[in-house]
C-alpha cells in the first residue's frame, strides 16, 4: 500500500476516532435489533388479538390458555424461522455478489480501476486525482474488494448479519410480547381476565412505542400512538369476529 494511501487511511482513522469521541452509533445493520423490536411488537399484537378473539367467542379459561400458548409457540417459531431464512438468503446473496466482484477484480483489474475512478469523479474529484486514488486502492486485493463492495454494492463485507442471532432474538422477543396479554389467564378468567389482557396489551404497546421512539429519536407520542392504534385495530377486528362466531356457533 502506498504512503499516500496509508496517510489517507491514517487521517480517516483519526477523523473516525474523533467522531466516536463525540458519539457512538448503534449497530443497525446486523438484523438482531430489528428482529427483537419486530418480535416483541408482533408477539404482543398478534396474541392479544388472538386472546380477545377467543375470549369473545368462548371465555372459558382453558380454551383461552390453549389458544394463547399455541399462538405464542407457533408465532415465535414462525418468526424465528422467517428471520433465519430471510437473513440467510440475504447473507448468501451478498456473499455471491462479493465473489463475483472478487473474480472481476482478478480478471479485469483495468476495467474495475476505471469503474472506481468514475465513481470518485462523480464524487467531485478531478480525473487525475480520481485515477490516482483508484490505482492506490487496487494495490491491495483485500482493500480493493472492500472499497468496491462499499462503493458499488453499498455493503460492508464484514457485516452481512447473523441469521442465528436474529432468529434467537426474534423467538425470545416474540415470546415475551405474546406472554404479556396471556399472563392474567393463568390466574383468572371471564371479564376480569379479558379487561386485564386488554389493559396489559395497551400498556405494553405504549412501552414498545416509547422505547422505539427513544432509539430512533422520533416523537414518543406519535410512535407510541401508532403502536397502540394498530394494536387496538387488530383487537377490535378479532373481538368482533369472535363475538359473531360465539353467537353463531
Amino acid at each position: 500500500m502506498s504512503d499516500e494511501v496509508r496517510e489517507h487511511a491514517h487521517d480517516h482513522e483519526g477523523e473516525h476516532s474523533h467522531r466516536h469521541m463525540v458519539h457512538r452509533h448503534r449497530d443497525v445493520t446486523g438484523g438482531t435489533a430489528r428482529a427483537a423490536v419486530f418480535g416483541v411488537s408482533d408477539g404482543l399484537v398478534s396474541n392479544v388479538a388472538l386472546i380477545l378473539g377467543v375470549a369473545a367467542a368462548a371465555s372459558d379459561r382453558s380454551n383461552v390458555l390453549v389458544a394463547g400458548v399455541a399462538g405464542l409457540l407457533a408465532g415465535a417459531a414462525s418468526m424465528a424461522a422467517g428471520e433465519y431464512v430471510s437473513m440467510k438468503a440475504q447473507s448468501e446473496l451478498v456473499e455471491r455478489e462479493l465473489e463475483i466482484e472478487r473474480q472481476s477484480l482478478e480478471r479485469q483489474p483495468v476495467a474495475e480501476t476505471n469503474e472506481l475512478a468514475a465513481i470518485y469523479r462523480q464524487r467531485g474529484l478531478d480525473s487525475d486525482r480520481a485515477m490516482e486514488m483508484a490505482e492506490a486502492v487496487m494495490v491491495d486485493p483485500a482493500v480493493a474488494l472492500e472499497v468496491h463492495a462499499r462503493e458499488e454494492l453499498g455493503v460492508d463485507p464484514d457485516e452481512t448479519g447473523n441469521p442465528v442471532a436474529a432468529a434467537v432474538s426474534s423467538f425470545i422477543a416474540f415470546s415475551i410480547g405474546a406472554l404479556v396479554p396471556l399472563f392474567p389467564w393463568f390466574f383468572a378468567e371471564g371479564n376480569g381476565a379479558i379487561i386485564a389482557s386488554a389493559v396489559l396489551g395497551l400498556i405494553a404497546a405504549t412501552l414498545v412505542g416509547v422505547t422505539l421512539a427513544k432509539f430512533t429519536e422520533r416523537s414518543a407520542i406519535r410512535t407510541a400512538g401508532r403502536q397502540v392504534g394498530w394494536a387496538v385495530a387488530a383487537c377490535a377486528v378479532t373481538w368482533l369476529i369472535g363475538s359473531w362466531l360465539g353467537a353463531v356457533v
